[in-house]
């Protein structure tokens, strides 16, 4: 699997690798390292922020101590990373009191605002936890989204993100905000997606996927295509088109022929 996961980093030249959490199993060094050493050699810059699996699985270390590890290969569970086509802030919804929520801190959100204001002017703003906003309605209940959700939505995306991603349910979906909340007037659009990772999926546990996203930023369009593990290497399985900024998507000649027929 590293191997292809090689071989598509080379073909798709990625400006950016984002990893929305669970990068080890039990929060171990080795664990930690393996992670490290597979994404940065990439090519890319990367992005990591931590999910509920990088924590320490043993006490005392996993409340004493819960970001050593991660910390010490990535340097801070709140990652920043800045140019002026692209702004990705990273947010750590995990929590060591929790084994599978995640929640966002009223601090958390506020920085969040200042964090994604202080990009540049026409750069793409994404925000990036472990803790998924929205999922497939089949997985376990017991993957429970991130805290408060509607109003981390809200405040996310009213603080400029125009992308928000996340990890966590093993499953990929898709959606940009008109597609789950009736709003009115002109605004501008936002996509939330989940990745379902690279990990392979745990015997007998059914509703796991094992994939990954690519976005390709345009100036009118953020398009996503979503891989998937088949038969020893990335499959591409789906492709979708969303607007960026203001309004829909622009018709195409077929279709605006089909809406408006000549007389």
């Amino acid at each position: 699997m590293e191997r292809a996961v090689e071989a598509l980093a080379e073909r798709v030249r990625p400006d950016l690798i984002v990893a929305s959490g669970d990068l080890t199993h039990r929060g171990r060094r080795a664990q930690h390292e393996r992670a490290h050493r597979l994404l940065t050699g990439l090519g890319a810059p990367v992005l990591a922020v931590p999910g509920n699996h990088d924590l320490p699985y043993t006490v005392p270390a996993r409340f004493v101590r819960p970001w050593a590890e991660f910390e010490r290969v990535w340097g801070t569970t709140e990652p920043t990373h800045a140019s002026p086509a692209l702004h990705v802030i990273g947010l750590n919804s995990a929590r060591p009191y929790r084994q599978q929520g995640g929640v966002l801190r009223d601090a958390q959100l506020r920085a969040a605002g200042e964090r994604l204001a202080a990009a540049a002017d026409d750069a793409y703003r994404v925000a990036v936890l472990h803790h998924h906003l929205l999922g497939a309605p089949w997985r376990a209940a017991r993957k429970r989204p991130v805290a408060h959700r509607n109003r981390v939505l809200r405040e996310l995306i009213g603080a400029g993100a125009d992308l928000i991603l996340a990890g966590h349910i093993h499953q990929a979906a898709v959606s940009e905000r008109h597609e789950f909340e009736v709003v009115g007037g002109d605004v501008r659009a936002a996509v939330v997606s989940i990745a379902p990772g690279l990990g392979r999926p745990r015997p007998n546990r059914l509703g796991e996927a094992r994939g990954l996203h690519v976005y390709d930023v345009g100036e009118r369009t953020l398009t996503g295509r979503t891989y998937v593990w088949r038969a020893g290497d990335w499959g591409l399985t789906a492709e979708r088109v969303f607007p960026r900024g203001l309004g829909p998507l622009p018709l195409t000649e077929e279709e605006a022929a089909a809406a408006h027929p000549a007389r």
